[in-house]
């Protein structure tokens, strides 16, 4: 294997300074709209299939109800949340993420956990996965990440050797590998596995008071996995198992469940915690941050049309409702912006105009035009802002809160970069069987690699999370530790 001297470079032929980090106010940011090559990277892969979804194109949806059980006011002004026994509809769309739209639901992979609140303030959409954590903490790394879970653009097959490369120049994956490769790598179906925000957001209150927060949904059929040889002959014998699973358990009445808690930080917290809060590699000990149940989830009703309302139904975690706002975390900063345009493109400008998408309140802005526009398109009201003839006007009670930024505008990367504690303390956690398993597993996707470099780069991040877990790797594979550094 040999080093490129070839630039990278934007798609107008400038060089690219830095690859690795979006450009960002200070440490923690937030990203700054004038890193021109984030936006095209991320611009350029919301456009590069046509029509189905880049990422999570297979998927399985319902409706549903989500239920307040405990009054949580102190730390959110959100109204869908505002009293206990308070019920708003809501959609979900349970995923993969790197297969096509006809690839087979049980291959080891993580699930998109995608929720979408018909609130009476708006639709509050919550898009996250079964796993608490990502394998990477800066959206300018998406595009190459997802690429790497693709198909080869001269073979066309699946290419292990680009997914190992990959990870194992991204140390900051290790600790959503060890769960992939784990035995939650292959839930036995969508209704017995969690589902997390991932992300850290911000909850507001009614006195403009903050907090950061998780969403972790637990679910309350249990979580249960697949074996991986019978996963693999579902692949092949029920492709669609898991929707097949959802559908009929609904049809049947036994409507699966998940409670919904959070974990709820204090604001100054973030700057004395020992991980970066809104490193989304990371998780928050339950212990440091317990948590506090705020509701259940309950589907109860069947999709009447799959286009219309499971392929058709978008989300953005931008789709925020008052009392509910963004973290410096910089994934969710790039996916602010990332979703949204790719629904632009995929759906239409006006995606929210569908049913599946409709908000219950109402809509009052100057959007026009635009194709498939499917209402009066404003008629012949005022269509601009300010005016002076009784247009729709801004409501200054609803600005986000407020929040301090300081630094030198930079590609950096975050301060925090140990990627070892917890993807070690996971492999801890768990029993002889399972660290068998998860060893076998791992040992199985690397063996096809082709570079003995890139499995030892590989084996080298396992010693460090654990030392045990490095040398059953490396046992397995037939290679050796690689010398400490």
């Amino acid at each position: 294997m040999s080093q490129s001297n070839n630039k990278l470079t934007t798609s107008w032929g400038a060089p690219v300074g830095d690859n690795q980090n979006s450009m960002t106010a200070g440490s923690r940011g937030p990203t700054l709209l004038q890193d021109v090559h984030l936006l095209e990277k991320l611009a350029h892969f919301n456009r590069e299939r046509v029509p189905e979804r880049v990422v999570h194109a297979k998927g399985a949806g319902a409706h549903g109800y989500f239920e307040v059980t405990q009054d949580l006011s102190q730390y959110t002004k959100a109204a869908f949340l505002s009293e206990v026994g308070k019920r708003t509809p809501m959609f979900i769309r349970f995923s993969t993420v790197a297969g096509e739209l006809g690839s087979a639901d049980t291959v080891r992979d993580p699930r998109g956990f995608a929720v979408k609140f018909y609130t009476e303030e708006g639709n509050y959409d919550l898009v996250g996965n079964n796993t608490p954590v990502f394998f990477i903490r800066d959206a300018i790394k998406f595009p190459d990440f997802i690429h790497t879970q693709k198909r080869h653009p001269q073979t066309h097959l699946k290419n292990p050797n680009a997914v190992w490369d990959f990870w194992s120049l991204s140390p900051e994956s290790l600790h959503q590998v060890t769960i992939l490769m784990s035995d939650r790598g292959i839930p036995a179906t969508l209704r017995h596995m969690h589902g997390f925000g991932s992300h850290t957001f911000k909850w507001v209150n009614a006195e403009g008071k903050a907090v950061w927060v998780k969403y972790h949904f637990k679910t309350e059929q249990g979580v249960r996995n697949l074996d991986v040889n019978l996963a693999a002959q579902l692949a092949g014998e029920n492709p669609d198992y898991h929707t097949e699973d959802l559908f009929n358990a609904i049809d049947k009445g036994d409507f699966p469940a998940w409670k919904l808690c959070v974990q709820i930080m204090p604001e100054e917290d973030a700057d004395t915690y020992r991980f970066d809060p809104f490193d989304v590699t990371k998780v928050w000990s339950q212990k440091d941050y317990p948590l506090i149940e705020v509701g259940r989830m309950v589907l109860d009703r069947n999709p009447e049309n799959y286009f219309a309302e499971v392929e058709q139904a978008t989300f953005s975690p931008g789709s925020f409702v008052p009392g509910i706002e963004a973290s410096p975390d910089k994934m969710l900063q790039g996916r602010l912006f990332a979703y949204a345009d790719a629904h632009r493109y995929r759906v239409g400008a006006n995606h929210n105009q569908l049913p599946i998408n409709r908000p219950v309140a109402e809509v009052n802005n100057n959007q026009r035009d635009g194709a498939m526009n499917s209402t009066s398109n404003g008629g012949g009201s005022v269509y601009y802002e300010p005016n002076s003839f009784g247009g729709a006007t801004e409501s200054p009670q609803h600005k986000p809160a407020p929040f301090k930024v300081s630094g030198q505008a930079d590609s950096v990367a975050y301060d925090h970069n140990d990627h070892y504690t917890q993807a070690g303390d996971l492999y801890r956690l768990l029993s002889e069987e399972e660290r068998a398993r998860l060893v076998q597993n791992i040992v199985g996707a690397m063996t096809p690699v082709e570079y003995d470099e890139i499995k030892i780069r590989q084996i080298g991040h396992f010693y460090k999370a654990d030392p045990e877990f490095g040398q059953r790797v490396a046992a397995g594979l037939g290679l050796p530790v690689p010398a400490a550094e």
